[in-house]
């Protein structure tokens, strides 16, 4: 039996009650520390993976195995992962945990993966439940190299904490966040590969602006109308100042002063004076968090848990590194294939906006697959709404599967490019429909 056919004969479905944190500036107004500067990414996964046990009305007992992605270690506990943000949760000891890392798409992988447990009893055969999601704190720290190993006053540094004001010759210390979004293989910033993806599409400035803009604005009617409430566990911020603390709803990037006049002055930061990409067209650097429940449906049905939609197939792909933004449309392809449809029956798609031309490409790509382009991103992107870079797929599957349900609609996609040359997708079927 292929697992195409297995998935069609014993199906992985997403519990209702999924919840994400709301996605926040790693700054504020790009003067002060970011909202959740003071969550790593492991407390901002225990608050998603909680939210969604609870939400769920699932048993902890129930569950025997945790897969959340994360893409980068940013805080000191940060090794431990998965595991971390399912102690942080409350989840039993007994429970085991698995981080993975594919980069941007590792919230997506971690529910592929989280299928994978569940399709092969990989898990406690009294623990048929998965918890799958993913977090990321992007407050990357400045990080100190080559100094392990060189004399700083009378001591030759092994471990443990410095005194910054005396660093050995030869140190010097980087911004991991800026590190991070240089890819060496390809030699160039993953905003560079965009600006290559846009020229080789004929794309322009322009262009990028006005759906960069529309992100913005169709990310504030989303926000307005209160599509994104029922996702959305608040998350308590303390005030440094009062020593008082208020509750984030909302996610922060959001403009509702846009204009393309203003988009239009900003300057191209990567290949000036006419490159395409900006701070207004780029996704926002933010930190959040997703999580959500699966498990054979059987296994839903047996416990009396409601469906929130299928998972009915899933593609993953690898690109020219150069070009990676183009990684969704293979991944795309795939994952039609292994469901068993084509683009026409897809209802609504959430496509990861990393830069404007990246998924101005990819959206034409799709339009050949029969993927009408006003179905993507109908409630914004990433432009507006940011881009944590392990959470993301995760808090896609949840934007699209809530909107399915609110809109009584059968199937959508959700889709990432990752840096490095890679693209998944995910095809998800409303169970209601």
């Amino acid at each position: 039996m292929t697992l195409q056919e297995r998935l069609y004969d014993d199906p992985i479905v997403i519990l209702d009650g999924g919840r994400r944190t709301p996605r926040a500036d790693i700054l504020v107004d790009n003067k002060k520390p970011g909202l959740f500067h003071r969550y790593t990414s492991n407390q901002l996964g225990g608050i998603a993976i909680k939210a969604a046990v609870e939400n769920g009305k699932i048993d902890p007992d129930d569950i025997g195995h945790v897969v959340m992605g994360n893409a980068l270690e940013s805080h000191r506990d940060g090794i431990y992962g998965a595991r971390g943000m399912a102690l942080a949760a409350g989840l039993p000891n007994e429970i085991p945990a698995l981080t993975v890392r594919r980069i941007c798409g590792s919230g997506a992988q971690a529910i592929v993966s989280g299928a994978h447990t569940a399709l092969l009893g990989d898990h406690a055969p009294d623990r048929p439940l998965v918890v799958v999601g993913g977090a990321e704190s992007m407050q990357y720290p400045h990080v100190i190299y080559n100094l392990r190993g060189r004399k700083q006053g009378g001591t030759t540094i092994k471990y443990g904490a410095l005194d910054c004001r005396k660093l050995a010759p030869g140190t010097h210390a980087q911004d991991l966040l800026h590190m991070a979004l240089f890819d060496p293989y390809a030699g160039m910033a993953m905003a560079n590969t965009a600006e290559n993806l846009g020229r080789l599409s004929g794309l322009n400035r322009k262009q990028s602006d006005q759906f960069a803009y529309a992100s913005q604005v169709k990310a504030a009617k989303a926000r307005d109308a209160g599509c994104f409430e029922e996702e959305i566990v608040p998350v308590e911020v303390p005030d440094d100042a009062s020593f008082s603390s208020s509750m984030l709803r909302d996610d922060t990037h959001i403009r509702d002063n846009i204009s393309l006049t203003a988009l239009a002055r900003l300057p191209a930061i990567f290949e000036p004076p006419d490159g395409m990409i900006t701070p207004g067209n780029a996704s926002a650097v933010v930190d959040g968090s997703a999580a959500m429940v699966l498990c054979r449906a059987a296994e839903a049905q047996s416990r009396g848990l409601k469906p929130l939609c299928r998972l009915a197939g899933w593609g993953i792909a690898g690109v020219d590194p150069k070009v990676m933004g183009i990684g969704p449309v293979p991944a795309t392809q795939q994952a039609l294939a292994m469901a068993g449809i084509c683009g026409t029956q897809i209802d609504t798609a959430e496509l990861n906006e990393a830069f404007a031309p990246q998924a101005l490409a990819c959206i034409a790509e799709f339009e050949k697959m029969g993927i009408a382009p006003e179905k993507v991103n109908p409630l914004g992107g990433a432009i507006a709404l940011g881009h944590p870079l392990g959470a993301t797929g995760a808090i896609l599957t949840l934007t699209a599967a809530y909107h399915l349900r609110r809109h009584n609609s059968r199937y959508a996609l959700v889709t990432m490019c990752i840096g490095g040359g890679q693209g998944i997708a995910l095809i998800l079927e409303n169970t209601q429909s």
